[in-house]
């Protein structure tokens, strides 16, 4: 039976594509060498996550319909550079077995989530 091999992608809506792609790029370094952002499967350091929540779930603003998370090897070096450059970073940072999670918002008002994966 054909089946699913894994996450292809996420597609946000935005106001200006351009300059949140530009956005992206300066801040958290991201290259689009395709039109959009790339992660090489080898670069992934643990396992891509696809979840659902309740609309009114406090976890993400309600009224975002989607966040995206990245994965980071050093959360509070980029929780720190970002900070610095003046990009709102919430102050609350979690830390679980499997990793340690920080959010920022970007210039269109999304919350994003930073997760630095557990060392195996």
């Amino acid at each position: 039976m054909a089946s699913i091999t894994g996450f292809g992608g996420a597609f946000i809506r935005a106001n200006d594509p351009e300059a949140l792609y530009q956005w992206y790029e300066q801040h958290l370094g991201l290259t689009r060498p395709d039109g959009s952002f790339t992660f090489p499967a080898a670069a992934q350091r643990a396992q891509v996550v696809f979840a659902f929540f309740e609309r009114d779930d406090a976890y993400f603003p309600p009224a975002q319909p989607a966040m995206i998370n990245l994965q980071v090897d050093d959360l509070d070096g980029v929780l720190d550079r970002l900070q610095a450059a003046g990009v709102p970073v919430d102050p609350n940072r979690e830390s679980y077995g499997f990793g340690k999670f920080g959010w920022f918002w970007d210039p269109e008002g999304n919350r994003v989530e930073l997760w630095e994966p557990a060392e195996e």
